[in-house]
């Protein structure tokens, strides 16, 4: 069963609706999910971001950060909806996750004992260290 990690910690997933492949985009109903790859080009959502519930964004290894770009993308898109990172993700990158736009993580059990709640969230205080938020002021 997959782990669900916001601000708040560990959480279960309750996103009900299907997420379906960025290849079936043509398929997606209002309020559906669609998962999209790292070498997928999230422009490919433009012309249905207000419809799209939740965008997951695959991270096939915590040292392939192009999802983050991706991320980042979307919300400069005006995608306002949820976006959950998902796969290979570390606690030491939450903060970066939560800045460049994603409103969650969404880890295996396995990640999840090696790096237990308490390890994210000491990084959930992602606003309080932002040099650019301070910087932006």
């Amino acid at each position: 069963m997959a782990i669900i990690v916001t601000d708040k910690g560990f959480t279960t997933d309750d996103f009900a609706s299907p997420v379906r492949p960025l290849a079936e985009i043509d398929q997606v109903q209002d309020g559906e999910g669609v998962e999209i790859g790292p070498a997928d080009d999230p422009r490919a959502l433009v012309g249905v971001l207000g419809q799209v519930g939740l965008i997951r964004v695959r991270f096939p290894a915590f040292n392939d950060g192009r999802g983050f770009s991706h991320a980042r993308d979307l919300r400069s898109f005006g995608y306002t909806g949820r976006l959950r990172a998902v796969g290979h993700v570390l606690a030491d990158q939450y903060a970066m996750a939560r800045r460049v736009g994603f409103d969650e993580v969404e880890i295996d059990e396995s990640l999840g004992a090696r790096q237990p709640e308490d390890q994210w969230l000491a990084r959930a205080n992602w606003r309080d260290n932002w040099y650019q938020a301070r910087l932006r002021a």
